[in-house]
């Protein structure tokens, strides 16, 4: 690691080339999602959700198998309370009592000699995936607004805001067209819940430290040397925070990659998020936000 003391890399020069990237990465997402549309789960679109108590242990993956083709898709399921009790979640649209009946149904021919009892179970409608999908909408826009209005206030200075705010819309995009892409690819559920939109917020933070930090080595760069080009000024900020940047990236991921593994069928859609989120924050902080407020800087000088 000792190559991080000193670097000089031209990060700055190398900008329209990752502009280039970008741009093909954020067009791309952005049709694949207007086309497409994004893939929702339960919490959005509706649904049913049971637990049941079986005689003995099951394991969750096998019960989510045997109820995928009769429920006609992939139910999420895992452990709820003790190692015999069970939460199924579906997106199918037919009423709870038809979905239970289902249930019972594969459950009776393919469980044996394991016998189940249903604790709860649950219709979540429509209307309410409505409000929480229009509240998860609100909640990345007033994010957004609020995080522009601080970055304004700190660094006095649009142009900062502007980039922050950038690379943020950059990375959220460009991992929901990744999971738009993905979702029938992959076998483990890609769709958008609760938990999703969570990992989309820790994103948000993660990418806008990031970004903070090196502009607050251009902030004090522009103090200690006064004389030096804005040009220069950005591409020795990106280098003295270089090793900040990977060592916490990398850590970072060791972390999320052990919970991708090893954090279970449920979890994997999170952790996928994060990973992504890890890799595109880090980029975008090197090579959108700061390369973007120079060029904003350059714009707003000439006029």
């Amino acid at each position: 690691m000792r190559w991080f003391e000193t670097p000089n890399i031209d990060f700055v020069g190398k900008r329209k080339g990752a502009y280039i990237f970008s741009s093909i990465m954020f067009v791309l997402s952005l049709v694949v999602i207007l086309t497409q549309g994004l893939q929702y789960g339960i919490d959005f679109k509706g649904g049913s959700e049971f637990v049941y108590k079986f005689s003995e242990p099951v394991s969750t993956t096998e019960v989510r198998q045997m109820l995928t083709e009769p429920l006609g898709t992939a139910p999420e399921v895992k452990q709820f309370g003790t190692d015999v009790e069970v939460l199924i979640r579906t997106d199918n649209t037919a009423s709870k009592e038809e979905v239970q009946e289902i249930i019972h149904a594969t459950f009776d021919s393919q469980l044996g000699a394991i016998t189940y009892e249903s604790e709860s179970g649950s219709y979540i409608s429509p209307r309410f995936g409505d409000d929480l999908k229009s509240g998860a909408f609100k909640a990345v826009i007033f994010a957004i607004i609020i995080i522009f209005l601080y970055i304004l206030i700190r660094f006095r200075n649009w142009t900062f805001s502007a980039g922050a705010v950038a690379a943020l819309v950059h990375d959220v995009t460009i991992t929901l067209g990744i999971f738009t892409i993905l979702n029938d690819v992959v076998n483990f559920s890609l769709l958008i819940d609760q938990n999703i939109i969570a990992a989309f917020l820790t994103i948000v933070g993660y990418s806008l430290n990031d970004t903070v930090v090196v502009f607050d080595r251009i902030r004090e760069n522009s103090i200690v040397h006064k004389g030096m080009d804005f040009f220069e000024m950005v591409n020795k900020s990106l280098n003295d925070t270089l090793s900040r940047t990977v060592i916490t990236s990398v850590t970072t991921l060791f972390v999320v990659l052990v919970l991708f593994i090893f954090g279970g069928e449920v979890l994997k859609g999170l952790s996928f998020a994060l990973i992504i989120g890890v890799v595109l924050g880090t980029y975008s902080s090197l090579f959108v936000a700061s390369p973007l407020v120079l060029e904003l800087d350059k714009r707003a000088k000439k006029s």
